[in-house]
């Protein structure tokens, strides 16, 4: 049995995109304005979005089930096994009484709130992102910020938007590298053009991460800080990714504005010290001004070995972390533990049509059962060789393992519904009539480009999803409009980076890692105007590219 995609059921793209729309839109409002708990929506959404699939895109009952269970299943692998270890990870250094040290030494380079965020959330977390991906930046930053005294919403909030930045160059590259393979253009050639839009996004992004926490006056104050934090992020980004390729950005712009901030911070100390409504805001000393009884609070010191042992966990999913990504001989070993398992049934059977693709393509469903090479197992190892580094007992480990499973299973309910919906509406072609209806605004398309690919983040919570879906379209739309394809389906990508931080995906993993589950309607509308900014900013950079600025185009 095959069967052909329909990406205009009714005749006319106006109302097919409208009744696409349908699944999506019920999701907005089960989550913003329902404040519906995050699985009941997700579970909601995936059966409105299967009663679509079959009755307007005449989707075989069968397929629609089995692609549906498919994408539950890629919820749990590898993406669930992500957020279990990188919670894991966390709590084991709570559990074991080693975080406060971690809190200790971090407060000893600044106790301002303002520039933990901006050392945690934004340069950590993007260190993260490039090296692992997926959940790992938001559960492992949001729970450091969390131990050293954030509101847990909050910093559930911050670290999605300080997300942001480094999503295209993720996991080693993996998006650039997707869209390239899809579209047939020169990954080196998208990588530099990526390389002229989302630095731009990185300088802006840390400003806008202290101007949300303190507001304007109190974001000026560390605007020092800022520029640092910024600019050496975005300096070697950009450099790396036009003149290194896709896979280096976000390790070494992440190391480097760390490396940049700490120094920074050693010499330079703001005149206040920021802290939320329920804590105090206090002077650095030795500045001559004065407050109501404003201390600064006596930061504990530790000796190095202390301080070692409490760090070996990160310091040791650092290494692991590059080892499993970054190495080819290690990832070449890893990868023969892998197994590419085709769903019966749906692979191959459902297939393609113009103008998502220039012939009728058949579509992949190949599980990929990647054991060893998960990032997950890699991020279990460091949970392994903490148990030694910590000093715990197995007892202690396999309960706070326990306590971790229990915690994320309405979570990982959410997420499994999640991807499930994300793959009947690209199975059932759903997504497609989306991009399709976007695509069919001519010369603006350039502005709308980003947007594709910000829809396609926000169906799938991956860049390289929204790349792997959305690239081709992009390159026939810009052959089509006659404005270049590699700046396109750059676009696509970049756009994509400011959709991740109201994913429903990304909002699981965040409600997960911050005991904020239930509150994921409340947290999708405080990161979704954030979102809608950011994505007019790179339609914006994108529209003067192909217009005016078309030298910026490699």
């Amino acid at each position: 049995m095959h069967w052909v995609q329909i990406y205009n059921p009714f005749g006319n793209m106006l109302v097919s995109f409208l009744v696409a729309c349908i699944p999506i839109v019920y999701f907005f409002w089960a989550l913003a304005i329902k404040k519906m708990k995050g699985y009941l929506a997700g579970l909601s959404t995936v059966l409105i979005a299967l009663i679509e699939s079959v009755l307007v895109y005449k989707m075989p009952v069968l397929l629609a089930v089995r692609a549906t269970l498919f994408g539950a299943v890629q919820g749990l692998w590898p993406i669930g096994w992500i957020i279990i270890t990188a919670l894991f990870l966390y709590q084991l250094t709570v559990a074991s009484g080693h975080f406060t040290i971690i809190q200790d030494s971090i407060a000893s380079i600044t106790q301002d709130r303002r520039l933990q965020a901006l050392l945690i959330a934004f340069s950590f977390g993007a260190f993260l992102e490039g090296t692992a991906g997926y959940g790992a930046p938001v559960a492992i930053a949001a729970g450091l910020l969390i131990g050293l005294g954030f509101n847990p919403f909050y910093a559930a909030g911050l670290c999605l938007i300080a997300n942001t930045a480094p999503v295209a160059f993720g996991a080693v590259g993996i998006p650039i590298l997707t869209a390239a393979q899809v579209s047939g253009l020169d990954a080196h050639a998208l990588s530099q053009m990526v390389g002229r839009q989302v630095p731009i996004v990185s300088m802006f992004v840390p400003f806008w991460l202290i101007f949300i926490m303190a507001g304007w006056k109190k974001t000026i104050e560390v605007l020092p800080a800022i520029l640092v934090c910024g600019l050496s992020f975005a300096g070697v980004q950009f450099f790396t990714s036009n003149f290194m390729g896709p896979e280096l950005p976000d390790i070494a712009s992440s190391i480097l504005s760390i490396v940049a901030m700490v120094a920074f911070l050693k010499v330079w100390k703001p005149k206040s010290t920021f802290r939320f409504k329920d804590e105090r805001s206090v002077v650095s000393p030795g500045l001559g001004i004065n407050e109501q009884a404003a201390t600064i609070e006596a930061v504990k010191h530790h000796s190095f070995k202390e301080l070692f042992i409490a760090w070996s966990p990160f310091v040791t999913l650092i290494v692991i972390i590059s080892l499993w990504g970054g190495v080819t001989a290690f990832k070449t070993l890893l990868a023969k533990a892998t197994f590419l398992l085709p769903v019966p049934g749906l692979n191959l059977v459902i297939e393609k049509a113009q103008p998502i693709v220039s012939q009728l393509t058949p579509y992949e469903a190949i599980f990929k059962f990647d054991i060893l090479g998960a990032t997950g197992t890699a991020i279990l190892v460091v949970c392994i060789l903490s148990k030694f580094l910590l000093g715990m007992s197995w007892k202690i480990w396999f309960a706070t393992l326990g306590k971790t499973l229990k915690e994320l299973i309405i979570p990982l309910t959410m997420i499994v519904s999640v991807i499930g919906f994300a793959y009947i509406e690209n199975y059932s072609g759903m997504s497609a009539t989306l991009g399709l209806g976007l695509a069919s605004t001519g010369a603006a398309f350039p502005f709308v480009s980003p947007l594709i690919g910000w829809l396609g983040v926000f169906l799938t919570g991956s860049d390289t999803s929204s790349n792997a879906l959305f690239s081709n379209l992009q390159k026939i739309t810009g052959h089509q409009i006659g404005v270049d394809p590699t700046l396109l389906v750059a676009s696509n990508s970049s756009g994509g980076v400011t959709a991740k931080m109201i994913s429903p995906q990304s909002i699981a993993v965040a409600t997960a890692a911050t005991g904020q589950v239930g509150k994921e309607g409340s947290l999708f509308m405080f990161t979704f105007k954030h979102s809608l900014l950011l994505v007019a900013i790179i339609g914006i950079i994108s529209l003067l590219q192909a217009y005016v600025l078309q030298w910026m185009i490699p």
